[in-house]
């Protein structure tokens, strides 16, 4: 099984496809004008403008949501991951993959809008919706929607739940299978109380758990300030290969980099437009704005909180393509949380495995909660009428995958966790490729009204956007919920 995932993961990040990622990304940046440069303030201002409706929930949520996806264990063992194996390079490109991934970013939301559906009172979107009603392939559809339902009920929920037990055995002692008795109960108390419980747990959690980490961060870096020109260096020199240690790991920087990349930030997998679809606005491009600002939060931010860390204070090793080691200081520690914790722990001596357990269980437990509302709105899809029965059944999978995850080894973990990735990356930059001119139609269309000074509602048959059934038939119903 292990040599099927990893032979399957060498398919599906093969140089080529890393390639392709930064190749579509930098596409849609071109077509939208780099929209994440030009749109920033209103990025942010979008962000708090809104409020939930009994359909759906505010941008803030919807946005909250997203990040409970994006900030995960990706953070902080991805980050030192991608270090470990490429480098400080890595870092580099995973700025560079946030950067253009936020165009991508900006186009699945916004498709996910579009197209969105209210399903039992509740707005439904994403992929699979707009493969179905955009191009017209129901088969291409729900083959999204069956891959999205296993790699998010099944592959990748482990990766989450994993690192949460490594973290709290190793600050706290206590046994993985404890812990993931823990995650499950919890993650069933929040899942049962359906989307707006979601909504809220995440509201709350996420901006607390970023803020905190990232502040960690720059008190580190303070105390270490007179490293910041030479770690600033380091990155962009062994990002092109021409620093005299990491001058080899060129390729390796780029893969490393860009599949952790879109590990932690998801722009371009289709995850993020599920909870943007859910989002009450008054036009699409609102909420595609408002969730290419979260690739940033996720990558800019918290990402490079853990890199800093981590290259402030030198607590790293990195390997060389033979397996030797080019930086070993920290012998005997294996890639991952445990470069962050020796980072802490080598300015705030006895505080790293702590602080860094309970930011990983936050982290990593507010994604499987994201991964629980993806699956459950590509159940909603599969299962229009009479779904309940799979709901249900869909909570019961994913609380026994998640303590699975917390019991099995990390590598197995994040073996199965890279290749539900790769298969959904795969078919969603398929669909959005062939689907971007409505996301781009809607961009010029907001930015034509804000320029006439009214606060932009979307027409889409004003548009010639067809098959955008909800704003066609349903919003004019619904806008007295919308601010």
């Amino acid at each position: 099984m292990e040599n099927f995932v990893s032979a399957l993961n060498g398919i599906l990040w093969s140089t080529p496809v890393i390639y392709t990622l930064l190749g579509v990304g930098l596409l849609f940046s071109i077509l939208t004008r780099f929209l994440q440069v030009r749109h920033i303030k209103e990025m942010i201002s979008l962000m708090f403008q809104g409020k939930s409706s009994e359909a759906g929930v505010s941008s803030f949520q919807a946005l909250s949501i997203a990040l409970s996806g994006r900030v995960g264990t990706g953070n902080i063992a991805g980050v030192a991951t991608a270090i470990a194996f490429g480098g400080p390079g890595a870092v580099f490109w995973m700025w560079t993959i946030a950067f253009i991934g936020a165009a991508s970013a900006y186009v699945e939301s916004t498709l996910a809008q579009i197209y969105k559906v209210k399903h039992d009172g509740e707005y439904r979107g994403g992929p699979a919706y707009y493969i179905e009603k955009g191009i017209g392939w129901k088969w291409f559809a729900v083959l999204f929607a069956f891959a999205a339902l296993i790699s998010m009920t099944i592959l990748m929920p482990g990766v989450q739940a994993n690192s949460i037990a490594v973290g709290i055995e190793n600050a706290f002692g206590i046994h993985p299978a404890i812990t993931g008795i823990g995650i499950a109960l919890l993650l069933g108390f929040i899942i049962f109380g359906g989307t707006k419980r979601i909504a809220n747990a995440a509201q709350v959690i996420v901006p607390f758990m970023a803020l905190g980490y990232i502040l960690l961060s720059v008190i580190i870096m303070i105390m270490n300030i007179t490293e910041l020109p030479n770690v600033i260096a380091l990155i962009f020199k062994s990002a092109f290969g021409v620093d005299s240690a990491f001058g080899g790991l060129i390729g390796m920087a780029i893969s490393w980099g860009v599949k952790r990349g879109v590990y932690s930030n998801e722009a371009g997998q289709g995850t993020g437009a599920h909870p943007a679809a859910a989002a009450e606005v008054s036009h699409p491009a609102k909420q595609g704005l408002v969730q290419a600002f979260s690739v940033y939060i996720d990558t800019l931010f918290v990402c490079s909180a853990t890199a800093f860390m981590i290259l402030f204070t030198g607590m790293y090793n990195t390997q060389s393509k033979d397996g030797s080691f080019i930086v070993n200081n920290l012998k005997g520690v294996e890639a991952g949380p445990g470069f962050t914790q020796a980072a802490i722990d080598s300015v705030i001596p006895g505080f790293g495995a702590g602080f860094v357990a309970i930011a990983l269980f936050f982290f990593a437990f507010t994604t499987i909660m994201a991964y629980y509302y993806i699956a459950e709105t590509n159940i909603s899809y599969l299962f229009r009428k009479g779904n309940k029965g799979a709901s249900f059944l869909l909570k019961i999978f994913i609380m026994a995958a998640s303590f699975y995850g917390s019991v099995k080894t990390a590598e197995v973990a994040w073996a199965l966790g890279d290749a539900g990735l790769g298969i959904m990356v795969w078919l969603n930059v398929i669909a959005i490729l062939i689907l971007a001119k409505p996301a781009l139609i809607a961009l010029k269309d907001y930015e034509k009204q804000k320029k006439q000074g009214v606060d932009p509602v979307f027409d889409p048959k004003a548009l010639g956007i067809k098959n955008a059934d909800y704003w066609e038939k349903e919003y004019t119903v619904d806008k007295q919920n919308i601010s």
